[in-house]
């Protein structure tokens, strides 16, 4: 019964299916996309982000090692980061957990951790580049993104922002074809990019540096669709959406002081050989979260 109990506390975790679906992710840009991915690359990437993360969890978060948030982190850059140094993919994965425990606000990290490390590593490096490009934008690549990503966020309850970002995104979108004239298929085909779907479910959407309440995470969406645009079609960067985010992150804690809701806290479960934790439990907050 134990066992049952502990299986089903693990189905409650978000970050479980978010690991499988990236992970799979990562299979399928290899095997049908073609990525030059060297897997020493992915070595050096996880170990660094798994690495530092138990340094931190020992020496400054003082609780057991979790490896499934900085796993999250190490997946999303190796989808994202390109680089011919390993020692680029291994700073920026020690970049993204280190964010989490060095710039903080109110007890909450205020970055993105893959999104910082991924930013951070492309704007200092010119060996470094962030690659949207590379998953193209296929429809049944799309859809399929869409079912993926609406598991995580549903289960993560962050399906809001989203969806927000998708809708603002797109307005903006046919607004700029319809004033330049342009067929409305061009906007619908930029919609399918796979860059932008694994961003809107599987990046923005991280609950542990959203808005805590779900009008603050509908504006904040909103306003990095709007900053990404601009960036994207202002300055002709096709990574706009991508530096939008840590452009704005620093916005969430204006956006939770005025208005307030309860804080996000991963489910908690135990070993299936001990007492099992109510089925409302959550974690404690500590400064490694």
């Amino acid at each position: 019964m134990k066992v049952m109990d502990w299986a089903r506390a693990l189905s409650r975790d978000p970050r479980h299916y978010q690991i499988a679906i990236l992970s799979s992710l990562i299979l399928i840009g290899l095997f049908a996309y073609s990525f030059r991915l060297p897997w020493w690359h992915v070595v050096g990437c996880v170990g660094a982000t798994l690495g530092t993360q138990a340094l931190a969890d020992r020496f400054i978060g003082h609780r057991p090692f979790d490896p499934r948030s900085p796993l999250i982190s190490a997946l999303s850059l190796t989808l994202l980061l390109r680089t011919g140094s390993v020692s680029l993919s291994i700073l920026a994965g020690v970049l993204a957990v280190g964010s989490k425990y060095v710039l903080r606000w109110d007890g909450k990290h205020i970055f993105n951790p893959a999104n910082f490390g991924l930013v951070i590593v492309s704007l200092l490096f010119a060996s470094a580049w962030i690659s949207p490009g590379q998953w193209g934008s296929a429809p049944i690549f799309a859809i399929l993104l869409l079912g993926l990503g609406g598991i995580v966020t549903g289960k993560a309850k962050r399906w809001d922002v989203s969806l927000a970002l998708l809708f603002s995104y797109a307005a903006l979108l046919f607004g700029r074809a319809v004033w330049l004239g342009d067929p409305l298929a061009i906007p619908l085909h930029q919609l399918q990019s796979g860059a932008l779907l694994i961003f809107a479910f599987f990046m923005i959407s991280d609950p542990k540096t959203t808005p805590n309440t779900r009008l603050g995470r509908v504006l904040f969406a909103a306003l990095v669709a709007t900053v990404g645009f601009s960036i994207q079609f202002g300055l002709y960067n096709s990574a706009g959406i991508i530096l939008a985010l840590i452009l704005c992150a620093p916005l969430v804690p204006v956006i939770d002081h005025f208005s307030r809701g309860q804080r996000y806290a991963w489910p908690r479960f135990s070993s299936p050989f001990s007492a099992p934790h109510s089925e409302g439990d959550t974690h404690v907050l500590t400064p490694a979260e």
